[in-house]
């Protein structure tokens, strides 16, 4: 299956818009470390730049220079099951009877396979290898006979699964979230243009002014008029499906994600994990940077000290986002590099947000195990990750979860720890506002939306029914 998670930003009306596209993806390169772009448009069309690579790598001033216009839309993206190649970079962009169309995407389209099918039957060619170009020849077609927002409308509403996307078409900037919100899409303000992101964020280092989320089903339209929202007519779900995994691990603990802040949340699972178990050690030490803020609230709750026994280097990207297990296994070696005093003879608890593969997990044990660690306890914020994620996550496959195949107790005999505690699913739920507006299927096989893989493990969707 193709699928991703990314980052999206847009403007509307703003000199130097690409510029500020830039700095709004720089933000947001958490999302995605594999390719950027930036589509612009002025009276003259539309102007992109793509490349594989982090933002900074991607854009020259010159680059940047070439993408004049006032009104811009950007994209960074990393892989998963998905080819990581300059092909599937986006912002996509589609030339059809005279008319540019560019889009964004943040999600998995669950049924895109069955839609792309559909598609070549009746003559489509596809340049890509994601499903963010079936969106874009369904746009298309809508498009022959309705207009921007109509199109964008009829086409959603042959989609299922998680979905994000910014459109930039005939000088209008235009954004929807799927009927269950599985992403978060963000709304602000710099002066009077209209800005879109996935994180805040991006609007902090722009200091533009947050205003709220797109809420889902939501469509946003930006053009000369000003600025239009409309609940598109899709069937509406029991219950918004929010990613708790963004609250968890992929957001910056500086953005406020679904109208949460990522950082208090985070410190919350802390205090919850150490009501639940609590070892006896000398200090709790943080795996940086997503577990740290698990750790402060873990610490304070059981008033131990909080050491910082490992030190990241911020150089290497986050090995749960590469996309080859070789490429995870070097950089487990290289991002994290050890204080050694801190280590001998001292029982230490580990405080993380995670364990997926658990490939990480086993080589710092290692290393804290050959630096003369009396003890290691480990103490993850988060319930055992045992289903895959079919909305856009980067574990698609369960024979890679480790808490997919093994119980707790083998889990820590794997990992050589003296003891391992998982934050509960009531403990999670109790660190974030409205616990009911959640998607934990990749916790407990709950999947809000069924697909083909649901239903061949035999798994529930959200009505209780064999997906």
């Amino acid at each position: 299956m193709i699928h991703h998670e990314c980052g999206l930003f847009g403007i509307f009306d703003q000199p130097d818009a690409a510029r500020l596209a830039y700095f709004g993806l720089y933000a947001q390169q958490h999302r995605g470390q594999e390719s950027a772009g930036i589509v612009t448009i002025d009276g003259h069309g539309m102007h992109d730049h793509r490349g594989m690579g982090l933002v900074p790598d991607v854009f020259t001033e010159e680059s940047l220079r070439r993408l004049t216009g006032n009104t811009a839309i950007g994209h960074v993206r990393y892989s998963t099951t998905g080819k990581s190649s300059a092909r599937n970079a986006q912002p996509l962009i589609a030339h059809y009877r005279g008319r540019d169309i560019a889009v964004a995407h943040n999600g998995n389209i669950v049924n895109a396979a069955e839609l792309r099918g559909q598609l070549e039957e009746d003559g489509a060619i596809f340049q890509t290898g994601n499903d963010s170009e079936v969106f874009m020849h369904l746009l298309v077609r809508e498009m022959r006979k309705h207009d921007l927002p109509e199109a964008v409308e009829r086409s959603c509403a042959k989609l299922k699964g998680a979905w994000c996307f910014i459109v930039l078409a005939e000088n209008t900037l235009l954004a929807v979230r799927d009927p269950n919100g599985f992403h978060p899409l963000v709304i602000g303000r710099l002066g009077d243009s209209t800005v879109l992101a996935s994180e805040t964020c991006a609007f902090d280092l722009l200091e533009a002014e947050y205003e709220r989320s797109v809420e889902p089903g939501e469509m946003l339209i930006v053009d000369k008029n000003g600025r239009t929202c409309r609940k598109m007519n899709l069937p509406a779900p029991k219950r918004p499906s929010q990613c708790i995994f963004e609250m968890v691990y992929f957001a910056r603990p500086d953005s406020c994600v679904f109208d949460e802040q990522v950082y208090v949340c985070r410190k919350q699972m802390g205090w919850q994990l150490a009501h639940e178990s609590t070892p006896d050690v000398d200090f709790v030490m943080p795996f940086p940077d997503s577990g740290v803020y698990s750790a402060v609230g873990f610490a304070q709750c059981a008033e131990l000290p909080y050491e910082h026994a490992m030190i990241r280097n911020h150089y290497v990207g986050r090995t749960f986002i590469q996309p080859t297990q070789s490429m995870r296994n070097f950089s487990v070696r290289v991002k994290i590099n050890p204080v050694r005093p801190m280590i001998d003879g001292k029982r230490i608890c580990i405080v993380d947000d995670s364990i997926v593969r658990g490939t990480t997990m086993m080589t710092r044990v290692k290393k804290l195990r050959e630096l003369g660690a009396k003890e290691v306890h480990i103490r993850i914020s988060s319930p055992p990750v045992k289903f895959p994620c079919h909305y856009g996550v980067d574990f698609s496959v369960r024979g890679e979860l480790i808490a997919a195949n093994y119980p707790e107790d083998e889990i820590a005999r794997r990992l050589d720890v003296d003891s391992l505690h998982y934050l509960s699913m009531p403990g999670l739920l109790r660190s974030v506002m409205h616990s009911d507006s959640w998607c934990t299927a990749c916790f407990d096989g709950n999947y809000p939306v069924p697909c083909g893989e649901c239903a061949k493990m035999g798994l529930e969707g959200d009505n209780g029914k064999k997906a």
